[in-house]
């Protein structure tokens, strides 16, 4: 695989096991077990019922665009080549919202409330970064 340009993301406890999942193609959220609420960023805490204990799930992948952005300018040199690309707050079907890139999609048909599915791309070794497309 050739040098990837772009910035990867920095791993730390918290977020180990959704990276962990990713690679293997899954999405995975942090669940509280005492109210069943599912979160991300995960958290040593539930912000709804501030209980500690947790386990992971694996989201559906499918959820809708809740707002977008359009970039034209790159502010990064690793994303110049893909300029216009858009950046999206996705909110699954399961609860959270992933900011993410909206891939296979002219920029000009991405709106609020387009439907989505995860689709994968596989960066390195290490890393399979979660993006979406039109569902």
């Amino acid at each position: 695989m050739e040098d990837y340009k772009k910035p990867l993301p920095c791993v730390n406890d918290d977020t180990r096991e959704f990276w962990k999942g990713c690679k293997a193609h899954e999405l995975r959220f942090q669940r509280c077990k005492q109210c069943g609420h599912i979160r991300w960023p995960a958290s040593t805490i539930c912000l709804s019922c501030h209980s500690k204990d947790t386990d992971w799930v694996v989201a559906s992948g499918k959820g809708k665009v809740f707002t977008f952005a359009v970039y034209h300018v790159a502010f990064h040199p690793g994303f110049r080549d893909d300029l216009p690309y858009v950046v999206a707050d996705v909110e699954l079907d399961e609860g959270p919202r992933l900011v993410t890139n909206i891939i296979g999609c002219p920029v000009d048909k991405v709106e609020c409330g387009l439907p989505v599915i995860v689709a994968w791309e596989d960066i390195n070794e290490e890393f399979t970064l979660p993006k979406f497309r039109p569902a």
